[in-house]
């Protein structure tokens, strides 16, 4: 048998052809930080809760930071493909056992955070029918609609997706600028820069307000997940996540500032507890009725495009973790004709249809806000808490992938920007945690405020063990943790 054909005879089950190019892989990344949605919610959510006006400026800040754990990650993905990307790059850096846990905290996390984001589009639609057309729908049927569509669109190609994302994410950018503009058009107390100044973020609130701004980011790593299905795998997850980063990052920041500009500096804050009212009441005295309703409408589709994108990035991480055997095998299964990961798939939406029908019960007759206070907030937060612990653990793992495998790269890549990302992570981590009763809306310490991050920890640790019994019982399955399921080049 010839090296060729042994490798193709142990090679696992992959994603198929390659489809995604550069803009293709920017616009999947984008779409699930959901630009409208951020702008018009997060920014006006931050401003109002935290009470910081430097709002602005932790975009920056968190752009800069993400920037430099993207030289070490992006980095590592040119050497590693594997659909579960953070899963395998903490195995192979950290080793097996911090990789089968991190991968049980990713699971929890991404579905966290792509089921609580069901309760904002359920809630957003069934607001828009009332006022539009008078329709008067309970918030679970419309998120059902959501559910669907998600889930038709899941089982397909993914260059499908990554074609309606892009129109969505096109027209998302369009609104927000039209509202940047006007907003700096009307500016009553002229083009401030004071919620740029240091002064203005760094007081007694910066940690909520940094721990509400890294959810804004949520997502740009998902870039390395689609590694084997971009045409050029060596490249285009890199370029892709550092682009998609930079636009993030500066446009986050611009409108964030255009807000306070819009509103005024004196009055931003206080403003900012209509939500997004904020932004559509602006829109509606400054432009045609019709594009207020585009504007909302477009915020729905905001929301649908990051249910998408985070339920592709949940699908792909049960199809590696399916084909390594870390869980049932089935999980590998692929569509022959669109190559998508349809077991995998489908597993996220039936997870995500029982979550939605806990919630749909306990909902019953209680105030129309309930699945925002609940399902949004608690489940959103939850996942933002276990993605930036990820990051922090990713970083360090880089650095013990390249000290094992240079690759002939310089220190700043595999040492010095891991390092840095690592320690300011662990920071923004601990800021998370301090200020988690802030984030999910509670007062003081509270049950939920352990019992949630309890929801991604846990797991974790579970996955340890599961590891540790792997590796006692199923030496076969444990040798190819992190391997993308290639069995020779796990027994080299």
């Amino acid at each position: 048998m010839t090296a060729s054909t042994r490798s193709t005879a142990t090679r696992a089950p992959s994603l198929g052809k390659r489809r995604l190019g550069v803009p293709s892989l920017v616009f999947m990344i984008i779409a699930a930080s959901a630009p409208l949605t951020v702008v018009a919610g997060g920014v006006t959510s931050n401003y109002a809760v935290t009470g910081v006006l430097g709002i602005p400026l932790s975009f920056v800040v968190l752009g800069i930071v993400l920037l430099v754990f993207a030289v070490g990650y992006t980095a590592m993905s040119q050497h590693v493909q594997n659909a579960g990307a953070f899963y395998a790059y903490v195995a192979r850096g950290l080793g097996k056992p911090a990789g089968i846990g991190a991968a049980w905290v990713a699971l929890i996390s991404y579905n966290a955070m792509q089921i609580g984001i069901y309760g904002m589009f359920g809630f957003a639609m069934g607001d828009f029918l009332l006022v539009t057309f008078g329709l008067a729908i309970p918030w679970w049927v419309c998120a059902l609609i959501g559910w669907a569509v998600v889930g038709i669109l899941g089982v397909n190609k993914v260059d499908l997706s990554a074609k309606v994302l892009g129109i969505i994410v096109a027209c998302e950018f369009l609104i927000v600028i039209v509202y940047d503009v006007f907003a700096l058009k009307v500016a009553p107390e002229g083009l401030s820069l004071e919620s740029m100044q240091p002064s203005s973020l760094f007081t007694a609130g910066v940690g909520a307000a940094l721990s509400f701004s890294i959810a804004a980011f949520m997502g740009f790593e998902s870039g390395a997940i689609y590694g084997e299905e971009v045409k050029d795998p060596k490249t285009t997850p890199r370029r892709a996540t550092l682009i998609a980063i930079a636009i993030i990052g500066v446009f986050y920041a611009f409108s964030a500032w255009a807000m306070a500009v819009g509103e005024g500096h004196s009055a931003v804050i206080e403003n900012s507890a209509a939500g997004p009212g904020l932004v559509f009441g602006f829109l509606a005295a400054h432009t045609p009725g019709w594009f207020v309703t585009l504007g909302n409408l477009l915020f729905i589709t905001s929301l649908l495009a990051a249910l998408i994108a985070f339920h592709n990035v949940v699908s792909r991480y049960l199809f590696a973790l399916g084909r390594e055997g870390v869980l049932p095998s089935g999980l590998a299964k692929t569509n022959a004709r669109t190559h998508a990961p349809v077991n995998g798939s489908l597993t996220q939406s039936a997870l995500a249809l029982v979550v939605l029908t806990v919630f749909a019960m306990a909902g019953a007759g209680q105030d129309v806000m309930f699945p925002i206070v609940t399902l949004f907030t608690w489940l959103t937060n939850t996942g933002a808490f276990g993605l930036v612990m990820l990051m922090a653990l990713t970083s360090f793992a880089v650095i013990g992938y390249f000290r094992n495998e240079s690759h002939g790269l310089g220190n700043w890549t595999t040492l010095v920007a891991p390092l840095l990302a690592g320690i300011t992570l662990v920071v923004l981590f601990g800021t998370i945690v301090a200020n988690f009763d802030v984030l999910i809306g509670t007062e003081g310490a509270s049950v939920l405020g352990w019992l949630l991050p309890a929801l991604v920890v846990v797991p974790g640790i579970l996955g340890l063990l599961w590891a540790f019994r792997l590796r006692a019982l199923q030496p076969a399955i444990y040798a190819r943790v992190g391997r993308g399921g290639d069995l020779d080049e796990a027994r080299e």
